[in-house]
C-alpha cells in the first residue's frame, strides 16, 4: 500500500483535474449562454470574450462571480450580464451591489442588520444622493477619505458601471429594439424618428461594451450599436441585426431564435475578426478551467502531504506531495503561459500577475531544493508559498480585468521582460528564504525535530537563496535605473517603489556580510532572513499603498490591514526565534541527549548541549 500510495494520489488528482476542465454540453432546450459568452467585444482597449467581461464586472460590483437570490438560486456571470444586456428590468431585481458601511444605509433611511447586498430597484430612488456624496468623495485623495467615502464613492462608481451596462447594446428598458431600429431608418415619422435618434445617441455616448467589430482588412475600429445606428442610412450592420434579434428572442422567451442568431453572430465574428475570435475562445476555456484554483487546490494538498511526512510515512507521503506539486505546478505554468499569450506581453504586467509570477518562481526553486535535500522542507515552502500567492491573486482580482491595458509608461515588452521579471524573481527568492526560516522557528521552538542536520540543511538552503535573491534584486534595480532614464529622464529619483527596491538589496548584503564575518550564526541568519519578508511585502505593496510616486500603479486599499497583519505576524516570529535557547523543544531535547544515552543516535550535536548555534 505504501509503495503505491503517491501513484493512486496522483491518479485521483489527475481525475478530478480532468474531470473538472471537461466542457459542459450546453442543454438543447435552454439558452445557449455558454456560446453568447464566446462572442468578442471591445472594452477598455482589449477584446475579450462577453463571458470575461460578465466576469469581472459581477467581480467589481458584487464581490463574487455569480449571484446568489434569496430563493435559493444562482444566477451565472454569464447569465446575469445576459440580462443586464437584454432584460434589464429583471436584472434590476438582482441583490448585486454590496453596502456594509451604516452611514451610508443611514443616508438611505435603512437600519444595519446582516444583509449587505441590495438591487438597483432598491437603490434608484437615490440616484441623485449618491451621485452629489460620491462626486464630493471623489475630490479627495484616496489617503484622505474616510470609510464612508471610500463606501458611498465605490458604490457610485458600481452604479456608473451598472447603468453603462444596461445601455451597452440597447436602452435599457427596449421592449422591441429591432423595430425602434427600423423607424429610425425608415423614419416612420419625424416624432418618432427623433426619439430612436435620442436614445440612440445615449446608447452611443454611454455604453461599455464596443460590440459591433469591423470588418476583416478595411482598418476600422470597434464601436458600439448606438454609434453604428445613428451613422446608417439605409441598411442595418449585420452585428447590430443579430444582437436586436437576440434581444428580442431572450425577451420573448423563444430559445430556438436566441441560440440560432448568438450562432449566426459567432460565425459572422469567425468569418470578419478571425484572430480576436480565436482569442476569445482561448481565454473563454481559460476562464472555465480556471487553473490557479486548481493549482491552490493542489497546493495546499501538498502542503499538508509534506508535513505528514515528518511524522509517518516519510518516504512515501514526501513522495506524493512531490508528485502533487509537480502536477499543480504544470497547471499553475498553463496558466502563465496562456496570460502570455492572451495579453501578448512578457509575464509580469501588474500586481495581479506579480504574485502569479512570484509563487510560480518561488515553487520551482523550492522544488529544486526538495529535489537536492530530499527532506520535505522544499515541498512545504513550494506548497505553502503557491498557496499563498494564489490566495493574494485571487484577492487582486476584485479590481477587475487582471489582463488591462498598461499605462503608457510601462508599455515596453523589453523591460517587462528584464526589469521586472528580474526584481519578481528577486521578491520570490526572499520569501522562499523567509519561509525556510519560519520553518525553522517554528520546528526548533515548538517541535524536536530540529536536529543539527535539519539545521544545518536550512541553514545552507536560506543562505544559499538569500545569495539568488541578492543577485536578481540588484539586476532589476539596476535594469529599473537604466528603464527609468529612458523614460523619466532620469536613473534614480528616490520614489517609493525605488526605495523599496533598493532596500532589499541592502538587506540583502546586510545578511551576506554579517555572515561572513560572523556576527551572526544560524538563529541570527534565520531572524534576519524573516524580517526580509517584511522588507520585500513593503517593496511590493506597501509603497503602492502610500498613493505617492510614479509607480503608484496599483493601490489596494483593502489590502492595507493585510499587510499591517503579516509584518505583525513576522515580528512575532522574530520574537519567538530571540527567545532564549532554553525555551526551544528542540535544544532541550539535545540537552536531554546528554544525561539520556539511548537518545545519541538520534541527535548528534558538535558542542555541548546544542543542536542550534547561539547566536
Amino acid at each position: 500500500m505504501k509503495r503505491f500510495f503517491p501513484v493512486i494520489v496522483l491518479l485521483l488528482a489527475l481525475l478530478w483535474v480532468g474531470m473538472s476542465w471537461r466542457r459542459p454540453q450546453p442543454i438543447a432546450a435552454d439558452f445557449d449562454l455558454p456560446a453568447l459568452g464566446k462572442i468578442p467585444v471591445l472594452v477598455s482597449g482589449r477584446v475579450k470574450p462577453l463571458d470575461t467581461v460578465a466576469r469581472n464586472s459581477l467581480l467589481i460590483l458584487h464581490g463574487k462571480e455569480a449571484v446568489h437570490l434569496t430563493n435559493g438560486r444562482t444566477v451565472s456571470a454569464t447569465h446575469w450580464l445576459t440580462d443586464v444586456l437584454f432584460n434589464a428590468p429583471l436584472a434590476d431585481h438582482y441583490p448585486v451591489f454590496v453596502i456594509q458601511n451604516g452611514d451610508v444605509l443611514s443616508l438611505f433611511g435603512w437600519e444595519q442588520n446582516d444583509r449587505k447586498y441590495f438591487s438597483y430597484l432598491e437603490l434608484k430612488p437615490f440616484l441623485r444622493q449618491i451621485e452629489e456624496q460620491g462626486a464630493l468623495s471623489a475630490k479627495l485623495q484616496s489617503v484622505e477619505r474616510s470609510a464612508y467615502q471610500n463606501a458611498i464613492l465605490n458604490l457610485r462608481n458600481g452604479l456608473a458601471l451598472y447603468q453603462r451596462l444596461e445601455n451597452s447594446i440597447q436602452p435599457a428598458g427596449a421592449k422591441d429594439w429591432r423595430r425602434e431600429i427600423r423607424q429610425r431608418l425608415d423614419q416612420v415619422s419625424a416624432d418618432q424618428a427623433a426619439g430612436t435618434i435620442q436614445r440612440n445617441q445615449q446608447l452611443a455616448e454611454g455604453a461599455y461594451i464596443l460590440a459591433v467589430s469591423p470588418a476583416a482588412g478595411n482598418g476600422a475600429e470597434w464601436r458600439s450599436t448606438g454609434s453604428v445606428i445613428l451613422q446608417s442610412s439605409a441598411e442595418l450592420h449585420p452585428v447590430v441585426e443579430r444582437y436586436a434579434r437576440i434581444a428580442d428572442a431572450y425577451r420573448a422567451g423563444n430559445r430556438h431564435e436566441f441560440n440560432e442568431q448568438v450562432t449566426a453572430l459567432s460565425s459572422w465574428m469567425t468569418q470578419h475578426q478571425p484572430i480576436a475570435a480565436r482569442r476569445a475562445l482561448f481565454e473563454f476555456l481559460f476562464n472555465q478551467i480556471d487553473p490557479f484554483t486548481h493549482s491552490m487546490v493542489l497546493y495546499v494538498l501538498a502542503f499538508l502531504f509534506a508535513c505528514a511526512s515528518w511524522l509517518i510515512w516519510t518516504r512515501p507521503l514526501n513522495r506524493t506531495a512531490f508528485y502533487l506539486l509537480l502536477l499543480a505546478l504544470a497547471i499553475h505554468t498553463f496558466g502563465l503561459i496562456s496570460r502570455i499569450y492572451l495579453q501578448e506581453r512578457p509575464p509580469v504586467t501588474n500586481l495581479y500577475s506579480s504574485a502569479i509570477f512570484i509563487g510560480w518562481g518561488a515553487v520551482i526553486v523550492a522544488l529544486i531544493l526538495e529535489r537536492i535535500f530530499r527532506d520535505g522542507i522544499g515541498a512545504v515552502c513550494a506548497g505553502a508559498i503557491g498557496f499563498v500567492t494564489l490566495i493574494i491573486a485571487h484577492h487582486l482580482a476584485g479590481n477587475g480585468d487582471t489582463l488591462e491595458m498598461l499605462q503608457a509608461v510601462l508599455d515596453t515588452n523589453i523591460w517587462l521582460a528584464t526589469h521586472v521579471v528580474a526584481i519578481t524573481t528577486g521578491y520570490s527568492a526572499m520569501f522562499l528564504a523567509g519561509m525556510l526560516a519560519i520553518i525553522y522557528i517554528l520546528r526548533g521552538v515548538f517541535t524536536r525535530s530540529l536536529t543539527q542536520p535539519v539545521a544545518i540543511s536550512l541553514t545552507r538552503m536560506t543562505y544559499g537563496i538569500v545569495c539568488f535573491a541578492t543577485f536578481f534584486s540588484f539586476v532589476g534595480t539596476v535594469l529599473g535605473g537604466i528603464w527609468a532614464d529612458q523614460s523619466w529622464g532620469r536613473f534614480w529619483g528616490w520614489d517609493p517603489k525605488e526605495n523599496g527596491a533598493i532596500l532589499i538589496v541592502l538587506w540583502c548584503a546586510m545578511i551576506l556580510h554579517a555572515r561572513w564575518g560572523r556576527f551572526i550564526g544560524q538563529r541570527g541568519l534565520m531572524m534576519m532572513a524573516v524580517f526580509g519578508n517584511v522588507i520585500t511585502s513593503f517593496s511590493w505593496f506597501g509603497v503602492n499603498m502610500l498613493g505617492v510616486g510614479l509607480h503608484s500603479y496599483g493601490f489596494m486599499e483593502k489590502a492595507f490591514p493585510w499587510l499591517c497583519g503579516f509584518i505583525f505576524s513576522q515580528l512575532v516570529l522574530i520574537a519567538l526565534a530571540a527567545m532564549p535557547l532554553e525555551c526551544w523543544r528542540s535544544f532541550r531535547q539535545a540537552r536531554a541527549a546528554i544525561h539520556r544515552p539511548e537518545l545519541q543516535p538520534q541527535i548528534s550535536f558538535t558542542s555541548p548541549g546544542l543542536v542550534l548555534e547561539t547566536k
